[in-house]
């Protein structure tokens, strides 16, 4: 068993999940993840992390796959200190047009996912009684966006777990809560050219878009012994987008 904080971060191999790796790792504490495939950022964290970061290919939107997860990584690190659900997909697209399989995969992914790893990860969490989970949903499931009706369906749902989940585990001393990010760097901002990313910061009180380091800060807070009674909220890490 280690003797330093354990995290799970689902869907770390790439983007937001992997830039809030880099900041658990330089906070001390040890990581497991998993994504469908490796990546480079995975051979890094394990070149230069072989005693704090684990690595599991696995499609949480399988059920047997998210169990796995969650029981091998318990195998390998001891325990569970916190649980941050970052795995997701988006489609966009007119609901008119939207098919059978683009809804299934946002579906699968975003919420049954999360719900199978949360699933596993707080039985482990009971028995401990003690753990943290931040859902990463949007502020898309907050203000409808044209196109991503089915993806912020599921990211609202994420909210209504999480406040669910708050009152269900919060005598046992687990926390809930949801990070709702703006804008960010990352594959949410892919496909917009840069007079859209423009637009955007001009519209943000901040005045430019979000990174991976905002939203993981946000997290390690939540997660962390500072955070003594907050649980069941959603935070939205949007540079005041929102507001």
């Amino acid at each position: 068993m280690t003797a330093t904080p354990v995290a799970l971060i689902t869907g770390g191999s790439k983007g937001l999940g992997a830039g809030m790796i880099d900041v658990f790792l330089r906070e001390g504490y040890a990581v497991a993840t998993c994504a469908r495939s490796r990546s480079a950022k995975v051979d890094e964290w394990e070149r230069e992390h072989p005693d704090r970061f684990w690595f599991a290919v696995a499609d949480v939107s399988k059920e047997a796959d998210a169990t796995a997860y969650v029981k091998d990584a318990v195998e390998h690190f001891g325990r569970i200190d916190a649980l941050v659900n970052n795995a997701g997909v988006a489609r966009e697209g007119v609901i008119g047009l939207f098919n059978d399989e683009d809804i299934d995969t946002v579906v699968d992914l975003n919420i049954k996912g999360t719900a199978y790893v949360t699933r596993a990860a707080s039985r482990v969490m009971l028995r401990q009684r003690s753990g943290s989970i931040v859902n990463i949903s949007s502020v898309v499931g907050i203000s409808g966006y044209r196109g991503l009706s089915v993806y912020g369906a599921t990211k609202a749902a994420l909210d209504g777990m999480t406040r669910a989940l708050a009152r269900e585990l919060g005598s046992r001393g687990i926390t809930v809560n949801s990070i709702a990010p703006g804008y960010l760097r990352t594959e949410m901002s892919h496909g917009l050219d840069e007079a859209q990313l423009g637009q955007i910061e001009r519209r943000t009180p901040m005045g430019r878009l979000g990174d991976a380091e905002d939203v993981a800060r946000a997290a390690l807070f939540l997660v962390s012994p500072d955070n003594r009674f907050v649980t069941g909220q959603v935070l939205a890490v949007d540079g005041g987008l929102t507001c």
